[in-house]
């Protein structure tokens, strides 16, 4: 059904078209699905460095374990406010910018502090392969859902994800060992 045409000088709203499976399968993709991998990426992947490059400087799991919490903490708001504030959702279809941000703000503080919660095991050679394999599971489960909501290849999307993570799990064991080196 079409608006009655007026006179006013005020912008034309734009067709609100009727739900359809496809385009409520979109708006759960944009405004629900995205924003969650958006965080559990970044959570997952943006606290590997510090976590682990302090385990290797100090060599104390609790250590660690407050690094990770902050980082995965802050980034979490970060993220979260990012999202929030990047756009309205009117024109992008994205949703409530609020509901957006607090999906994102949360995904990444989960993502943060899964890898982190081995560290507050008191023995570091118990922690860390506990840790290594919630990384591999969490990159999985990321890998999983992009194959899954975003239609991603498998194999593709595996590999991106394993690499990505891989390169900055590297860099913060570099970086611990370059710590202790000095």
């Amino acid at each position: 059904m079409t608006p009655p045409e007026s006179d006013s000088p005020a912008a034309p709203s734009l067709p609100q078209p009727e739900m359809s499976g496809a385009h409520h399968d979109q708006a759960f993709v944009l405004q629900k699905v995205q924003p969650a991998l958006l965080g559990l990426m970044d959570g997952s992947v943006s606290t590997l460095a510090p976590i682990f490059a302090v385990a290797g400087l100090t060599g104390k799991p609790i250590d660690a374990f407050f690094v990770g919490l902050a980082a995965s903490v802050g980034a979490g708001i970060s993220m979260g406010l990012a999202e929030a504030l990047s756009d309205d959702g009117l024109v992008s279809g994205r949703g409530s910018p609020l509901g957006r941000g607090v999906i994102t703000g949360a995904a990444t503080l989960l993502g943060g502090m899964l890898h982190t919660l081995p560290f507050l095991l008191p023995d570091l050679r118990t922690a860390l392969p506990l840790a290594y394999a919630v990384v591999v599971i969490e990159l999985l489960v990321i890998a999983y859902i992009r194959f899954h909501f975003m239609k991603s290849p498998l194999a593709q999307t595996i590999w991106q994800v394993i690499v990505g993570g891989g390169v900055v799990f590297a860099v913060g064991v570099w970086l611990g060992r370059l710590g202790v080196a000095s």
